[in-house]
This record gives C-alpha cells, structure tokens and sequence, in this order.
C-alpha cells in the first residue's frame, strides 16, 4: 500500500479517491486542514513548516502529496513535492497560469483568443478605468480563488464600487500569494505588480465551458468538455455539466487552444483545466482563465458518465505513472452535472435540511447526491470561498439518462430542501448584477 497525503483531505472525496483503480492500493492521509488552508489570511511560510513536520514524523513512506483545491493548495503541492523529488509540475510553472497578468501576457505570445486586458492599481487615490478595456468589463484580483472579489462593472460608478470592495478584501489571498512570488524569478513585467493589484478585462459572452486536461512528459491531453450553465440573467453557476453539449467542431478548437497555451505555460506531469467562453452567433472563443487546479468538483461526474473519477489521472501523475484511460469506459449515466443551489440575499440561517432528510430524497432519487454548505446560526456573508454575487446553500450533484431527467430531478430538490433564515438589517457584501 503507497502512501498519499492529501493537502486538505475531505470527507466528501475521500470516498470517491478509494474506488479509483489505483486509490483501492492506497492509504490516505490528511495534510493540513480545510480551516487552516481556506480560513481568513493563511501565512504561507507557517503552513509549510506544519506540513513538512508532519511528513518528516510520519513513520513510513512519502510515496505522494497531491491536492484538489484552489490556493493556496494548488501552489504547495509544487513546493512539497519539489522537496522531496516526487512528480509535480515547477512552482514557476503554476505561478505562471495562476498570476491572472503573467498568464494574460503569456497567452498573448501564443493564441488569439483572449480579451482586452489591463493593470488597475489599487493603491492610486482615484484609479481611472483602462483606455484599452470598454465597459462593460470584469475586476478581479491578479490573484484570487472560487471568483472571490470578481465583479462585473458597467459604467463609471460600478467601477470606482468595485476597486472599494477590492481594497477591503484584497489582502487576505494578495498577501500570502506574495510569499508565494517571493519564492519565483519573475520577468520585470509582473515582479513590479504585488498579489494586491487589480486586472481589468473586457467582459466576454457567449456559453462558457471547460476542458480538462494533464500534461505528462510534455505531451498536453485533453480527456473532459464540460459546460458551465449560469443562472437566468446571471453571471453565476447554475450548474457544471459533463459532458458537453457543444459542437465537436468547437470542442476540437477548444482542445487545440489549450494544448497551445498549455504547453507555453510550461506545465508538466500535472493536470489543469481551462475556461472559455463560446460566442454562437459570431462563432468566436475566448480563454476565461487557467487554472492549476486539480477539479475535485467534477470528480463525481467523470465518475457517473465514464466508470472512473478524475481523481484516478491526479494520482497516477502523482505516481509518475501515463495518466491516460480507456476510451471506452462507462458508467452509469450519458449525463450528470453538479448543481449550485444559492441564494442571493444575506441572512442568518435558522435552519437547514437534516441529515435524515437529505438521505431520504438521496434514496428516492437514484443518482443523487446532496451536500448541505452553511450550518444553523450560521451568517452566509461569512461563508468562505464565495462569489460576488451570491451564497451556496447546496451542491447537488445529479446523474441522468437526459438533460431533461436532470433537471427534473434537481427541482425535486430545490422542492424538497427546506432552508428558513433570518433577514439582517445592513448593507449586502454583495453587489447587484446589472
């Protein structure tokens, strides 16, 4: 049995790492907490010194780190791995598509297909909107994770909005991320731009949509198309589908960007994924952003459709084994998706769905799993990870013979979750869409 510990180990894809082919010859082990990675400003160095403590009193083999959330994992399992000569792609290389500027840059030497960018410096009294990026755009931290402190802006007052929420909440991924670009040689472009400057983009439309992917011994594979399904009206996840329902002509676009852009980028023996945005009417493709970030939120999906979970190609690539599956494996369903149910305004929770209740409509819904994010008396303005715009009450994920069947199933769900809150009184941390 081989070793692998796993930064921020989880009860929900603990199950899922076991059933994968190689995970059933594996023991895993935790390697820092959820809290003590994703709660308030982490120190990185402190975080590094606890894991390496841990690895260095484990009695036995450190045969694998590997880790599937956003940073500041993403960017340890480099450093961890690095020191003690398992396979991982370079620091260098991730901070490459993680540094939302550096990797705009970057993607500029290669391909096309990405919008009008700019730095917007938060530090200035009164910074103006770029001259080369029209409204209506998005500002985001250079550096940021699950769309935190993302917003969209239309005009002159959703602007200077913006830049005042960036300030209150920049610092708390800006400054770690520092530590972090601390340890990297970087061009004299991006080493004058700190973790706490803003990038403006102009806002792409169209359907956006994801291919996943991995990159061993410098050959990029792309294995997975997955739709992203916003909200009526909104900029914000309904739903994540697998696979998807785009024209393979698109996707087949979509595959060469990335082994493009991917293999300028410099990443090996990791996996990645990118997001793009597909304009139907005028037939164009933009890249969203890169990230280095192993997807444990569609793990469920490959799963369902295809028999294995992408779980399975992290750890072989953790294991410096080919990552590459059977094109013929399947599994149970031709379609599933994990579904975001939110809501939009700010309360206290006073109740959730019981445990009793969730696995009595997990039963009567074959392909139906249920996880329950805010805790009673629980605030959702202080939930962690979340976007600009709304809270996660529930993931749902759903497995189905058609889209329409998932559907169906998803408002049995919603139907049956019951949730009860508490309005405050008090200015949202959220802003309105336009």
């Amino acid at each position: 049995m081989k070793n692998v510990f796993v930064i921020g180990l989880d009860e929900r894809n603990l199950p899922i790492l076991r059933r994968t082919p190689t995970g059933q010859n594996c023991r895993f082990h935790q390697l820092l907490t959820l809290e003590e990675l994703q709660v308030g400003e982490v120190d990185i160095e402190e975080l590094l010194t606890k894991a390496e403590r841990i690895l260095d009193d484990f009695d036995g083999s450190v045969d694998a780190v590997v880790g599937y959330w956003d940073f500041p994992v993403t960017l340890l399992v480099p450093i961890l791995c690095s020191r003690r000569g398992l396979p991982s792609s370079s620091l260098e290389s991730f901070v490459r598509c993680e540094h939302k500027y550096w990797s705009r840059l970057l993607q500029s030497e290669v391909i096309d297909e990405y919008p009008p960018f700019a730095l917007v410096d938060l530090n200035e009294d009164h910074p103006s909107p770029p001259k080369n990026v029209d409204y209506p755009m998005w500002l985001k931290p250079v550096k940021s994770a699950s769309s935190e402190l993302a917003y969209r802006v239309d005009d002159d007052e959703t602007f200077h909005a913006a830049v005042a929420r960036l300030r209150q909440g920049v610092d708390r991924i800006g400054r770690p991320f520092e530590q972090i670009l601390a340890r990297v040689d970087l061009p004299e472009e991006v080493s004058s731009v700190g973790g706490s400057t803003a990038l403006a983009e102009a806002a792409l439309h169209g359907v956006q949509v994801a291919v996943e992917g991995y990159v061993y011994k410098g050959e990029v594979v792309v294995y997975g198309v997955l739709d992203s399904v916003d909200y009526p009206g909104s900029s914000v996840f309904l739903r994540h589908q697998y696979p998807s329902e785009l024209p393979e002509e698109v996707c087949r676009r979509m595959r060469e960007v990335a082994v493009e852009t991917i293999g300028h980028m410099g990443i090996d023996n990791a996996t990645f994924s990118i997001e793009f945005f597909h304009d139907p009417v005028e037939d164009g493709l933009n890249v969203l952003e890169i990230n280095t970030r192993h997807s444990q939120s569609h793990a469920e999906l490959f799963e369902m459709v295809d028999g294995i979970s992408n779980h399975e190609r992290m750890l072989r690539l953790a294991f410096g084994q080919d990552p590459a599956l059977p094109s013929d494996a399947r599994g149970e369903f031709r379609v599933a998706a994990e579904w975001y149910y939110r809501r939009f305004d700010d309360g206290v929770v006073r109740r959730v769905p019981t445990a009793e209740e969730v696995a009595g409509l997990e039963e009567s819904l074959p392909g139906v799993k249920i996880t329950i994010v805010p805790r009673e008396g629980e605030r959702l303005s202080r939930l962690q990870a979340q976007d600009s715009y709304s809270y996660e009450l529930a993931k749902i994920v759903i497995g189905a013979e058609d889209e329409t069947e998932m559907r169906a199933k998803y408002e049995r769900c919603v139907e049956a979750l019951k949730f009860e809150f508490e309005e405050v009184d008090g200015p949202s941390d959220k802003l309105t869409e336009h």
